[in-house]
C-alpha cells in the first residue's frame, strides 16, 4: 500500500501543472518514504523495541497523514491549471487536512495514542498561541475574503498591494516599493478599508483655494475644464466640484474625481493640481496666499503698453497678419487674450465648435488628426492655428495640444467682424492668405484620412461673409 501510494504520488507531481499542488505533495512524498523505509526496515527486523506498540500507531498516522494531504489537494485543486479555487484557498485547504487528520487520530486509533496526542496538543498551544492565533486568524481572513490577492488595502498604518496571504502573516507591497509583512492577528483587530471591492474606481478629493473676487460659476467651469485635461480622471463616474467653505484668505472649493487604480493615487491628484493651477491662470482667477504675517512690499504692476506692444510684435512676424496696417494689427492686439497652457493640455479638440483663433506666443503646439491622434504637426512661437473656425465657423479641424507650457493669443470672431465692418478688404487679404494655409492643412488629412476638399477662394471668402455677417 506505502509503495502504491508513493508511485500514485510521483504520477500526480508528473502530470500536474499547478504549483501548489506540486509543493503540497512534497509532504506526501517525504511520509510515504518514511513509511515505506520503516516497514522495511521491521520486515528485516521485526524484534524491533515497540513495533507493535508506539511505533506502530505513529507508523498507521503517518500513512493516514500522507493520503489525507494526497486527497485532499488532488481533489479540490485543477491538475491541469495553475490557480487555487477561490472556495478553497490555500490555508483552507491545510485546515481541511489537520482536521480530518484529527479526527482520524480520533476515533480510528487506540486511547493511548489519543491520550498522548491530547497531552500533546495542550503542551504545543500553550507553546504557540501567538503562532496559532496568527494562524486562525488567517484562516479567517481567507474565508471571509475582506480583500484578496492584488486588492489595494490599508490595514491600521499600513498601506500597499496584497502580494501574499499565509498561515501567519499577510505581505502588502507599498507604493515605496517595500514588503510589510503584517501578523494576521493584528489584521483582524484592525479596520481594514480595500480601495479595490466593491468596484475597482476610486474616488479621491483635492481642495483650492480662490479668490473672493471670482464667482463660484467661473471657479467651478475652471476646476471642470482642468479635469477635463487629466487622462487618469474617469469621465463616469462623473467628477463635481463643490463650494466647500469661506476661508480667511479665500474660498475653498473641493473637487471630486474618480480614477481606474488607486496605486497612482498621488499622480493622479498632482495632474489634477497642475491642470487647475494652468485653467486658473488662464481665466485670471487667483489663488491667494495664506494671510498669516503682515508683512508691506511693493508689487510691481504688469505694464500694460510692455503687454500691448508684445502682442503687437508677434501679430507682425505672422503672414496672415502681415497686409494689415500697423493701426489695424495694435487694434487687434489690444482686443486679444493670451492664455496660458500646460503640457499635454488641449487648446482646441478636432470636431468641436469654435469661434476663434491663436497665435503662438512662447513655446510649442502640436497638431493632431483622427482617427488614433497621429501628430502631423508642430507649431511653434509665431505660428497660428484656428483660422478657419474664426473666419467660417467651421467646427475644429484638428485637435492641438501643448508640449511643454505653452502661451497663445486668443482672437475671437467678434474681434474680426469688428475689423470687417471698418475695412473689407483686409478680411479679403487675410483670406487669401488662409486659403493657402487650408490647402497644407487638407494635404496632411489626406495622408491620415484619405479623404478631403479644398475650398476654392471665391467659396471661402463667401462663407467668411456669411459667418461673419459682412454681407
Amino acid at each position: 500500500m506505502g509503495v502504491a501510494a508513493l508511485a500514485a504520488t510521483l504520477l500526480v507531481i508528473s502530470i500536474t501543472h499547478n504549483q501548489l499542488v506540486r509543493r503540497k505533495l512534497r509532504l506526501s512524498l517525504f511520509l510515504l518514504g518514511a513509511y515505506v523505509i520503516y516497514n522495511l526496515v521491521v520486515w528485516q527486523r521485526p524484534d524491533i523495541p515497540g513495533a507493535e506498540g508506539d511505533l506502530r500507531a505513529l507508523e498507521r498516522l503517518v500513512f493516514a497523514a500522507a493520503l489525507i494531504n494526497l486527497l485532499v489537494y488532488v481533489l479540490v485543486n485543477p491538475l491541469r491549471a495553475n490557480r487555487v479555487p477561490d472556495a478553497f484557498p490555500s490555508i483552507v485547504q491545510d485546515a481541511i487536512v489537520i482536521g480530518v487528520l484529527v479526527l482520524i487520530a480520533t476515533f480510528v486509533f487506540d486511547d493511548k495514542l489519543l491520550t498522548t496526542s491530547a497531552v500533546g496538543a495542550v503542551v504545543v498551544g500553550f507553546a504557540l498561541q501567538d503562532t496559532l492565533g496568527n494562524a486562525f486568524a488567517g484562516l479567517g481572513i481567507q474565508s471571509e475574503k475582506p480583500f484578496r490577492i492584488g486588492h489595494w488595502i490599508r490595514v491600521g498604518d499600513f498601506e500597499g498591494r496584497v502580494s501574499e496571504i499565509t498561515w501567519r502573516a499577510t505581505k502588502i507591497h507599498t507604493k515605496a516599493g517595500n514588503f510589510v509583512i503584517v501578523p494576521n492577528n493584528i489584521i483582524a483587530k484592525e479596520a481594514i478599508t480595500n480601495y479595490s471591492e466593491p468596484a475597482v474606481p476610486t474616488r479621491l478629493e483635492i481642495d483650492v483655494g480662490a479668490s473672493y473676487l471670482s464667482t463660484p460659476a467661473d471657479v467651478k467651469a475652471g476646476i471642470m475644464e482642468a479635469l477635463s485635461q487629466v487622462p487618469r480622471v474617469l469621465t463616469t463616474p462623473k467628477p463635481d466640484a463643490l463650494l466647500l467653505s469661506f476661508d480667511g484668505s479665500a474660498i475653498t472649493y473641493r473637487t471630486r474625481f474618480w480614477i481606474a487604480d488607486y496605486e497612482f493615487d498621488d499622480e493622479a491628484k498632482d495632474e489634477v493640481r497642475t491642470a487647475v493651477f494652468y485653467a486658473f491662470a488662464r481665466r485670471g482667477i487667483e489663488i491667494p496666499w495664506p494671510i498669516e504675517v503682515g508683512y508691506e512690499r511693493e508689487w510691481p504692476e504688469p505694464d500694460a503698453a510692455t503687454r500691448q506692444a508684445e502682442r503687437e510684435r508677434v501679430l507682425a512676424n505672422v503672414d496672415l497678419f502681415a497686409r494689415l496696417s500697423e493701426e489695424q494689427r495694435r487694434e487687434i492686439a489690444a482686443q486679444s487674450t493670451i492664455r496660458l497652457y500646460g503640457n499635454g493640455e488641449a487648446i482646441v479638440r478636432q470636431a468641436e465648435p469654435g469661434q476663434s483663433m491663436f497665435v503662438v506666443c512662447s513655446g510649442k503646439v502640436a497638431v493632431l488628426l483622427d482617427p488614433g491622434q497621429s501628430e502631423v504637426a508642430v507649431i511653434e512661437k509665431g505660428g497660428y492655428f484656428g483660422e478657419m473656425s474664426l473666419l467660417t465657423g467651421d467646427p475644429r479641424a484638428a485637435s492641438v495640444v501643448a508640449r511643454g507650457d505653452a502661451s497663445v493669443l486668443e482672437l475671437d470672431a467678434d474681434l474680426f467682424r469688428a475689423l470687417g465692418a471698418a475695412d473689407p478688404q483686409a478680411v479679403e487679404r487675410i483670406a487669401l492668405a488662409a486659403v493657402a494655409r487650408r490647402a497644407e492643412l487638407v494635404e496632411l488629412r489626406q495622408a491620415a484620412q484619405q479623404a478631403a476638399v479644398v475650398d476654392a477662394p471665391a467659396t471661402l471668402l463667401g462663407r467668411m461673409k456669411k459667418f461673419l455677417r459682412l454681407d
